[in-house]
């Protein structure tokens, strides 16, 4: 089959859609991505890209087109919308092009934010009269009033219509967690269309070897790798640092980088808490199972939204395939998952003494019941998420 992936973000940026491409092309098909130049979480060009350079390339059997965007800077306010509206133009017009040129069988849209990435392959459809599958991993317009404070009624309308153009011209909906199904019914009759399609592990958590990472100071590590950002509720978690302070054994080490990592820093400076917790900054996502092996338990936040409480933090399944407890600080399917699991404990979101007496009882553990934890965790991932499983389903899906 000749297939279709429409995405702002591919490699060398890190997300799931990397995989979807790579794996496709191992089973023999031909796969063709329309992208942007690499610009996050940067902010700016990737080394190595830009304008009038490697704006095509063929990674890994993978046809890369890369469209000229405004990079997103800080991610946030007028500098991400120009970044959202000229992937938006110069994405559509690629599509438009690329319809004269090339045949394909399949479009799959890789749909984190802004939902508008789908309308490139909308075009495509109507070009070739195709089947489009369009993987939410990002609810709109919850996450535009949610994640970024966005109240006008207006813009929400529009966004919502945008949606339901999107969902109607798509054959099928995949959705990455059970709890997007209720939303996505409540704009249209798209029972029929809606299939669930979970996020996995990446390889590198499974088949690694460790390597060289800085030293980490000695305790209780309790450990955060990701997105430190405004939807992962990093109140709640300095102030069950502030509220452990005399606990010197316990660690918090934070891995990544976001607009909230300022917040982080200055609540260390104020309350002193340099002893107490550790901003590593971001790391390549080769060194995350070195990191993971020296961490005792690997948390788990979101903020108490109705959007986050559908959301199955993409986080989840790596922390499973590092076969390492988890704490989660959330509520909705990701908590549902993690209890079933048995390979960790959950309190509600924003409970701050829920957190610190989760903490006390992880820290009061034998490794032997941690590890117990761990393995659990793996076991359920291997059921439910494991890669050439979810890459299986997305083949029966697609009738590849």
């Amino acid at each position: 089959m000749r297939i279709l992936v429409v995405t702002n973000h591919f490699y060398p940026e890190v997300f799931r859609v990397n995989d979807v491409a790579f794996d496709l092309v191992k089973r023999g098909h031909q796969v063709t991505v329309i992208t942007c130049i690499p610009n996050y979480p940067q902010g700016h060009y990737l080394s190595g890209y830009g304008i009038f350079k490697k704006r095509k390339e063929v990674v890994d059997g993978v046809k890369v087109i890369r469209v000229p965007v405004i990079p997103r800077g800080s991610g946030k306010g007028v500098r991400l919308f120009l970044n959202y509206l000229s992937y938006l133009l110069m994405a559509s017009w690629c599509a438009f092009l690329l319809s004269f040129r090339e045949k394909f069988d399949r479009i799959f849209v890789h749909e984190t934010s802004p939902v508008t990435v789908g309308i490139p392959a909308v075009i495509m459809k109507w070009r070739q009269k195709i089947p489009l599958y369009f993987w939410v991993l990002d609810l709109w317009p919850e996450s535009l009033s949610a994640a970024g404070g966005v109240s006008n009624k207006y813009v929400l309308s529009f966004f919502r219509y945008v949606v339901c153009f999107l969902y109607k011209y798509s054959d099928k909906i995949l959705i990455s967690s059970k709890g997007f199904e209720q939303s996505i019914l409540e704009k249209g009759d798209y029972s029929k269309k809606v299939v669930y399609f979970p996020n996995w592990g990446e390889d590198v958590f499974i088949k690694s070897t460790l390597s060289q990472i800085p030293d980490l100071p000695a305790g209780f590590r309790i450990m955060y790798a990701g997105n430190i950002g405004e939807a992962q509720g990093f109140e709640t978690m300095m102030e069950a640092a502030l509220l452990l302070k005399e606990f010197f054994l316990i660690k918090w080490i934070f891995i990544g980088d976001g607009r909230k990592r300022k917040y982080i820093e200055d609540f260390v400076q104020q309350n002193d808490l340099k002893d107490n917790v550790f901003i590593l900054g971001r790391f390549p996502l080769e060194k995350m199972p070195s990191f993971f092996a020296q961490a005792d338990v690997l948390i788990l936040s979101l903020k108490d939204e109705m959007i986050f409480n559908l959301t199955v933090p993409a986080k989840l399944q790596a922390y499973m395939a590092a076969a390492k407890p988890v704490c989660a600080v959330l509520n909705g399917e990701g908590a549902a998952i993690v209890r079933e699991a048995c390979n960790g404990y959950a309190v509600a979101a924003g409970d701050t003494n829920g957190l610190v007496e989760q903490i006390m009882k992880f820290s009061n553990c034998p490794s032997s019941e941690l590890e117990k934890l761990g393995k659990n965790g793996l076991k359920y991932y291997n059921k439910y998420f494991r890669k050439d499983i979810c890459m299986n389903n997305l083949c029966r899906i697609m009738n590849l």
